[in-house]
């Protein structure tokens, strides 16, 4: 007699925010999916749809309220989730009618909400995942989280209210998901957290076993350099420039780690770094970032920069041009000041008007593209490692250069690249630049 196979539940996933969301966001799912869920790609489809907010920014919050009443119009069955799952009350007050809504990486309410709303029937045929779990990423690259929370309290910043303080993950759990998620494909390991030079701080750098033989610290250095020998790419996110970086750039060198570093300065004046409480406020950071590139030439380094911030004057906002000009950051980012519920920074006295914040962006804006077209100038003629993305069927592709980070730093497009395939890591010629971009062909 034939077996007749349950239908299994189908969930609908909305992931909003940053990288650590969408590391959430994949754990759900493969929780989920080993719980015998199917995933659906679209609203009429699924069963019951988990919104996955952000709640760091107003517009961010506001963006995550039209995510979930697009959820709640076209599907009707909704769980919150996220950042901003710890304001419930006002999410329940402008639609009572969701599930359920949890706060961020609380997995296991999230599952249970689920299993509430939509019970799964288990089934030996159906009912299998990947060792690496599924994922919202592309195959060849993977957001590896190492640390949940952040010990700093930032006056612009309500991060650890919603995520609480730095809780760090065993090292020897971590390179075990890099082995799976590298076995099942990933080429490139992006390593995130809120502070991932703080990586082990909670644990007092405490050392593991590891399953071959030797131990590992928990700590950045340590981290890394395993990390290295396991993926052929790994990159580092969210690192503040303690002094114990330096540590890392020698790894770079020799070829480890990619050389790039991820570090959120944002801004240069003291007086405003004053007024922000940032960590690491130290005035020789400059000097350490040229000691960095006498020990790895190729480093690249990107940031972000917020300006308007309250009392931020005209003298301070030359000083971070300034420093811009000294620095030469291969690539930046920068926003504008926005208040946030309940961050400190809000009863600042002297907020910066709305149209000097926006004028003062433009000529960040202006300053740092300039930075970045020259840098870029410099590489033509050059031959660099890329990772392919996508190949069109023109004969075309487009990838990455050590120096880009998917979706937030530029691209390299390349001609002649028929034959490869997306993840491959391919040498190119550089034949041509603009401001944010690089041009060339495979080697």
């Amino acid at each position: 007699m034939a077996t007749i196979l349950p239908t299994p539940p189908r969930v609908g996933m909305v992931s909003l925010g940053c990288p650590k969301n969408l590391v959430d966001s994949e754990r759900i799912l493969t929780q989920l999916r080993a719980d015998g869920y199917q995933m659906s790609p679209d609203y009429a489809g699924a069963d019951v749809v988990l919104v996955n907010t952000c709640g760091f920014l107003d517009s961010a919050k506001e963006e995550s309220l039209e995510a979930i009443g697009e959820a709640i119009a076209e599907n009707g069955r909704v769980i919150v989730t996220g950042c901003m799952g710890k304001e419930a009350e006002t999410i329940r007050a402008r639609f009572p009618q969701v599930l359920a809504v949890t706060g961020a990486h609380q997995y296991e309410q999230v599952v249970e909400a689920v299993h509430a709303a939509a019970p799964a029937n288990l089934s030996p045929y159906l009912d299998l995942i990947p060792d690496a779990g599924l994922k919202l990423t592309p195959r060849h690259y993977s957001y590896l989280k190492i640390s949940e929370g952040c010990n700093h309290r930032c006056s612009f910043c309500i991060i650890p209210s919603l995520r609480g303080d730095l809780v760090s993950r065993r090292p020897d759990a971590i390179l075990r998901e890099a082995e799976k998620l590298v076995a099942a494909g990933t080429k490139e390991l992006l390593v995130i957290s809120q502070d991932t030079s703080a990586y082990g701080v909670d644990l007092r750098h405490a050392s593991w076993p590891l399953k071959g033989g030797g131990e590992v610290r928990a700590h950045m250095t340590d981290l890394a350099r395993e990390l290295g020998r396991i993926a052929p790419w790994v990159r580092l996110h969210y690192v503040y420039p303690y002094p114990h970086v330096d540590q890392v750039i020698p790894l770079m060198a020799e070829g480890l780690v990619l050389p790039y570093l991820d570090i959120p300065f944002q801004h240069a004046a003291p007086a405003v770094l004053k007024r922000m409480k940032r960590p690491a406020n130290d005035a020789k950071v400059l000097g350490r970032i040229h000691r960095w590139r006498e020990i790895c030439p190729d480093i690249a380094i990107r940031s972000t920069f917020v300006v308007g911030f309250p009392g931020e004057t005209e003298e301070d906002f030359q000083y971070l041009l300034d420093w811009l000009d000294e620095a030469q950051l291969d690539r930046v980012g920068a926003f504008r000041f926005e208040p946030v519920e309940g961050a400190t920074a809000n009863l600042l006295p002297d907020p910066v008007p709305e149209e000097v914040k926006e004028e003062r962006y433009q000529r960040i804006m202006a300053k740092t593209a300039a930075i970045s077209a020259a840098k870029l100038a410099a590489k033509v003629g050059r031959t660099l490692s890329v990772i392919v993305d996508a190949v069109d069927e023109e004969g075309g592709a487009t990838g990455r250069s050590a120096a880009d980070a998917p979706e937030i730093d530029g691209e390299v497009f390349l001609r002649d690249a028929g034959h490869l395939t997306v993840g491959d890591i391919v040498p190119v010629t550089i034949e041509d630049a603009d401001d944010h971009d690089l041009y060339g062909v495979p080697v």
